[in-house]
């Protein structure tokens, strides 16, 4: 009964918490390899269609974020805050976000000739914001509408618009639509050169995967039991995930173009791995696997940025391990990963020593 009604009442779900820091953990594990030459096949994106376990860890934290904003809204709307107060905090919070993707992406040597615009961290700004805007002025049934309509005109508009200077509609690197509006409205550099994944007309789709996050929020906040609600959201996951492998027949599951039914098969997983989480640990109790997550989740976004400082500090340091430790006979891949590891352990230190003194830095 007490998880139940804390979950109705819109307070912090502890699964929730932990998943967000298993989510970041995975992130930086997957950014840090000691040796990108030598990785793992399921810790590498996917070459273009298709998706491996690493293609799911950026949509799971937007997918996070939508159940988040749920959540929180929900309960400071209830505590007596008004829409346009909730609203301005999203806009701040969202420019600092970008602000730090910004960051990063000049760290360390601040060359701004050189500078990328699009990002991870500018990402998740602005699904943040487009995602904290629609929270407030709809209902769930329009963001279910909504998040429907941008998906389908997304599609239309990559497999049906001619591409300037090509001819037609396409899908490939470097040639589709995505990757020449990019090329006309992105100053500085690109990730790919002529593309970059976290471009502008992508971004679109990626609003969507917050919207879905949005609606599981819902979901968990409403009047059901709580068993009932894992239950729906395993089949509303499973559902998802079905018909984003129908919909990637004819719009290919693509992570770098972020395709519709790459939306629908990574925000039905994360369905699935979020009532997963709340069935083991805020039904049957199993507290201490969340505590790890907890403590990362807790400064997710502070942690994130040191993770992405952190190798820049280390670069000597980083070569002289993976060079000594293959020449003594180890698989190239596993000391790649082993120093990833190493990383997430290391940026573990000041995300304990935060949650224990009870800070948490509100970026």
């Amino acid at each position: 009964m007490e998880n139940q009604l804390s979950i109705k009442k819109g307070s912090r779900l502890i699964s929730l918490d932990a998943f967000r820091g298993y989510t970041i953990a995975a992130m930086i594990i997957v950014n840090t390899p000691g040796s990108w030459q030598h990785v793992y096949e399921p810790l590498l994106h996917a070459n273009w269609n298709g998706a491996t376990p690493t293609d799911l860890v950026f949509p799971f934290f937007l997918f996070i974020v939508g159940v988040s904003i749920a959540l929180a809204f929900t309960k400071r709307l209830e505590k007596g805050s008004t829409r346009k107060d909730l609203f301005k905090k999203s806009v701040i919070r969202s420019i600092k976000i970008f602000a730090l993707g910004i960051f990063l992406s000049l760290f360390p040597e601040f060359d701004f000739g050189n500078l990328r615009i699009p990002g991870v961290l500018q990402r998740i700004a602005i699904v943040y914001l487009a995602c904290s805007f629609i929270f407030l002025k709809t209902d769930w049934r329009k963001q279910a509408w909504i998040g429907g309509i941008l998906l389908i005109t997304y599609w239309l508009m990559m497999t049906l618009i001619p591409v300037p200077g090509i001819g037609h509609a396409n899908l490939e690197p470097g040639t589709n639509l995505a990757a020449w509006l990019d090329s006309q409205l992105i100053p500085g550099r690109m990730w790919q050169g002529t593309w970059d994944p976290e471009g502008i007309l992508s971004t679109i789709p990626s609003i969507v995967t917050g919207i879905t996050g949005m609606l599981i929020g819902i979901l968990i906040l409403s009047q059901k039991d709580i068993s009932q609600k894992i239950i729906w959201m395993f089949f509303l996951g499973f559902i998802s995930y079905l018909l984003g492998i129908f919909w990637g027949w004819f719009f290919p599951i693509n992570k770098n173009l972020w395709t519709s039914s790459y939306v629908l098969y990574s925000s039905g997983l994360g369905t699935m791995a979020l009532a997963a989480f709340i069935w083991f640990i805020d039904v049957l109790g199993y507290k201490k696997t969340a505590k790890f997550g907890i403590i990362y989740g807790s400064n997710a976004i502070t942690i994130y940025v040191l993770a992405g400082m952190l190798p820049s500090f280390l670069g000597s340091l980083r070569v002289m391990y993976f060079t000594g430790l293959t020449d003594y006979g180890m698989d190239p891949r596993l000391v790649s990963l082993i120093w990833a590891i190493l990383i997430c352990l290391i940026c573990f230190i000041p995300a304990l020593i935060l949650y224990k003194k009870k800070i948490f830095i509100k970026v």
